[in-house]
Order: C-alpha cells, then structure tokens, then sequence
C-alpha cells in the first residue's frame, strides 16, 4: 500500500511538472499543428455553414458565412420568417430587428469594434504578434470536467460608450488535444454589463484538413442562452457581395 502511495504521488507531481513545463507558445503551436497547421490555417479564405440554433426550447434552422476580408452573415428561419444578424459588408454592420423585422444599421462605435473583431479570422490567436496582442498562460484548471491550460488573451482596447477599455477574455485548451473547449470574456456595456458570458466549444470535426468546433453553446453565468450544431461546413466558398448588402427600402417619394 506505501509502494502504491508512492507511485501515484510520484505520478501526480511528475503530470503536475510536465503541465507547467508548457509555454503558452508551446500550446498555441500544438494547437494549430493538432487542427490542421499554422500555414493550412493561415491559407484558409472562408467558411461558409449550415446548422441548426437552439433557444429557449425552440429549434431553427441557420447558416453562416465568414470570409478573410472581414465580411461576415448569420441568417436564420423562424417560424417561417428570416432574420439576419451580425451581417457585415466591410463598412456597414446590420442585424435584423426582431420586433419588426426590419433591417437596422449598427451604431458607428458597434460597427468600429466589430471591425476589430472581423481581423481575427479564422481565429483570435492565429499571428497574435503581429497582431499586437499579449497571451498569458494562467496556469492550469478544470473545466467542463476536463484539465485545461487556462490562456489569458489581450487584443486591441474597443471602444464603449466613448471611451475605450481593455478587451480581454480567457480560453481554456484541453491538456491532452491542444484544442480550446470554452472561452470567457465580461460584457462591457447593455444591462448585462459586468456579467461573464462563456462559450463552450465541443465535437471537433476535420473539414478538408482542418478541424473545427461543430456544437457551440453560449452561457450567460450559469444560463445556457443559444446553442448552435453545425451539420456541415464549406471551406473557401465563392459567396456573392449581394449577401451581406444592407436591403435599403424604397419609399413611396422614391418609387417611379
């Protein structure tokens, strides 16, 4: 029973050593390495998906499309009506509004931090030097059930209510895969402000060589808010500009 004691006290100090013996460069580079390569990733041109949602009970079918340039949609069908969020064409970020339906313009301080937002595809952490921003290994703690390297991430500061505040957000990448599983950040203004949101990333799936997060879920605190199951992902898609187009309305004067 001593001999036992001391095998799996050795064990566990000797996991212990080789978990802080990781640089957060280390894990970054395994990471790109283990879902495709760093070169793979950074010749990726877009994604284009479609899955399903899931809120408050309710399920709705949706796609998504994400390029290089910045330009970004989400589009979904809700009892048989379509709205749109997130829609940006490279200058002018919209969404659907929900009560009645019309499209609307984004605030000029939404639209410059979203812009910021648009330069991390296909991920936050793909030429972070470049970017000019700071990654912090935080050491190691479960999540999920799961052992992770805790990774504190630094971008640009955006900008809120005028005055401009630090971005920063946590993610968590499994010990064993390199892979990130969830991700935290604090809301800085609505009136969720100062409350956590976490994302939870899981079922890995290879696309033409590289591997992405097919189930999603939002939490805000401990309340699961949208869930989002991706059925399939389309790599460097030919998508048309008239997609993320703001659908400007014609009004009566303007009619001929």
């Amino acid at each position: 029973m001593k001999k036992l004691w001391i095998t799996c006290t050795l064990s566990l100090i000797t996991f212990g050593m080789s978990l802080q013996a990781q640089t957060v460069e280390e894990i970054l580079t395994n990471y790109f390495e283990n879902t495709g390569g760093l070169e793979n990733w950074q010749q990726l041109e877009g994604i284009h998906g479609y899955g399903k949602g899931r809120q408050g009970g309710q399920e709705f079918p949706g796609q998504m499309v994400q390029l290089k340039n910045g330009k970004q949609m989400q589009k979904y069908s809700v009892q048989g009506k379509e709205f749109f969020q997130g829609v940006f064409d490279g200058e002018t970020l919209w969404s659907t509004n929900f009560l009645n339906m019309k499209a609307e313009k984004s605030s000029s301080e939404e639209t410059a931090n979203f812009k910021l937002e648009a330069n991390d595809f296909p991920d936050s952490f793909l030429n972070w030097k470049e970017k000019g921003y700071t990654v912090e290994l935080m050491g190691t703690e479960s999540m999920e059930g799961t052992d992770t390297y805790k990774i504190k991430l630094v971008k640009e500061p955006v900008t809120v209510d005028g005055e401009q505040v630090d971005d920063i957000s946590f993610y968590y990448f499994d010990t064993e895969n390199y892979v990130p599983i969830a991700m935290e950040t604090e809301i800085k203004s609505g009136p969720a402000k100062g409350k956590t949101v976490k994302v939870v990333m899981s079922d890995y799936q290879e696309v033409d060589g590289l591997y992405f997060a097919f189930s999603t879920t939002q939490y805000l605190g401990e309340q699961p808010m949208l869930s989002i199951q991706m059925d399939s992902l389309q790599l460097n898609p030919k998508v048309d500009d008239s997609l993320f187009a703001f659908p400007e309305t014609i009004t009566e004067g303007d009619e001929k």
